[in-house]
C-alpha cells in the first residue's frame, strides 16, 4: 500500500490516501470481516469469569516463579529456618485462597493453563 504525504514533512504529518489505496484496503477488510463475530460478547457474567480467569492465571505463573525462587534460596543455604517456616505458610495461604477463588468463578487448574502455541503450555 503506497501512501502520498502532503508535501511538507513534518514529525506529525497527515497522510493522503490514494483512492487505489483504499479501495484495497476495503477488499482486505471484507476478507476479515467474515472472520470476527456478528456481535460483541457483552455479558457480565463471561466478561467477570474471563477476567477472574486471566488474573488467575497470573498469579498461579508468577507463585509458580516465586516459589521456583525460593526453593533455589534455600537449596543454596541463603534462607534461614524462620524464612522458611514463613515461606511455607504463605504458599500455603497463597493456595488456599486460590482454590477458593477458582471455586467462585468455576474454574478449574486446567481453565488457567494457557496454550502458547509452539512454545508450549504456560504452566
Amino acid at each position: 500500500m503506497a501512501f502520498a504525504t502532503d508535501g511538507q514533512y513534518e514529525p506529525m504529518r497527515k497522510l493522503v490516501f490514494q483512492q487505489g489505496d483504499l479501495d484495497d484496503l476495503a477488499v482486505r477488510m471484507e476478507g476479515v470481516e467474515g472472520a470476527l463475530p456478528r456481535r460483541i460478547n457483552a455479558d457480565p457474567e463471561g466478561v467477570e469469569q474471563g477476567l477472574a480467569k486471566l488474573v488467575l492465571t497470573l498469579i498461579e505463573l508468577l507463585r509458580e516463579l516465586l516459589e521456583r525462587q525460593a526453593i533455589k534460596r534455600i537449596e543454596s543455604g541463603a534462607v534461614s529456618d524462620e524464612e522458611i517456616e514463613r515461606l511455607g505458610t504463605t504458599f500455603q495461604k497463597l493456595q488456599a485462597r486460590m482454590q477458593e477463588l477458582k471455586r467462585i468463578f468455576s474454574l478449574k487448574d486446567e481453565d488457567l493453563n494457557l496454550d502458547l502455541g509452539p512454545l508450549g503450555d504456560l504452566l
